[in-house]
């Protein structure tokens, strides 16, 4: 921020400068967009049919087992692992929060809106599309910078507590949820095989697309607090 001159008072406290209201402006619209898209491109992969993501896999069994919307029990899930942060110490920022809500909703808003398919030639669209906007999305809420889901925040709590790498904790926890998800009644397939195999060079891209500039000197920041080298989603 450039220092007040003698004949311009600085703005109140409460105010923040306009040099700075419009990154963070920049930022929220991101988080919030970010998020709605990634419930919607999970509810495309639901609408497919043909196998969802690890954490999707697991929401969806719950759904089976408890007669609950994958929606709600994505809210719910979230709750569950924010609530593990807890002995891990690890701080929830506002995109945290966010992310236990606005995901779940959007699943079962565009569940609500998208007819059921069952042709195939329908089906495979409907995986690309999903797998496309879930790296969109991805790449938009993470470099808001609001501190990451309550996922991916367990996989880096536990990776600070045991001293183990990132790939292994990130490895063990996604297995651990497909394998209950699946024996639950979660659909494992194709999609799934194809989501693990992109999602990473996807949201890699679109992390760079979406970088958002400092409001100070003009240079971008991506995913402020993020280990280096790793990919976070959801």
């Amino acid at each position: 921020m450039r220092q007040a001159t003698t004949t311009t008072r600085e703005p109140p406290l409460s105010t923040p400068p306009r040099s700075a209201r419009g990154p963070l402006v920049r930022r929220l619209l991101q988080l919030y967009a970010g998020l709605a898209l990634y419930g919607a491109s999970a509810a495309l992969l639901v609408e497919a049919g043909l196998g969802l993501e690890p954490w999707g896999v697991l929401h969806q069994g719950l759904a089976e087992l408890t007669g609950l919307t994958i929606g709600v029990v994505s809210i719910a899930v979230g709750a569950v692992v924010l609530l593990l942060w807890i002995p891990l110490r690890q701080r929830p920022g506002l995109g945290t929060v966010s992310n236990v809500f606005v995901v779940g909703l959007a699943m079962d808003g565009t569940l609500a809106l998208v007819p059921e398919v069952h042709a195939l030639a329908v089906r495979v669209p409907l995986l690309l599309a999903g797998v496309l906007l879930n790296g969109v999305a991805t790449g938009l809420y993470i470099t808001a910078a609001f501190g990451p889901g309550p996922r991916d925040g367990l996989m880096t709590g536990l990776h600070r507590r045991t001293g183990r790498s990132i790939r292994l904790m990130r490895t063990a926890i996604e297995v651990a949820v497909v394998v209950t998800g699946f024996t639950l009644g979660g659909t494992i397939g194709v999609g799934t095989l194809l989501y693990a195999l992109s999602i990473g060079p996807l949201a890699q891209f679109f992390l760079r697309a979406f970088a958002v500039p400092k409001a100070s000197d003009g240079s971008a920041v991506v995913a402020t607090g993020t280990p280096h080298g790793v990919i976070l989603r959801r």
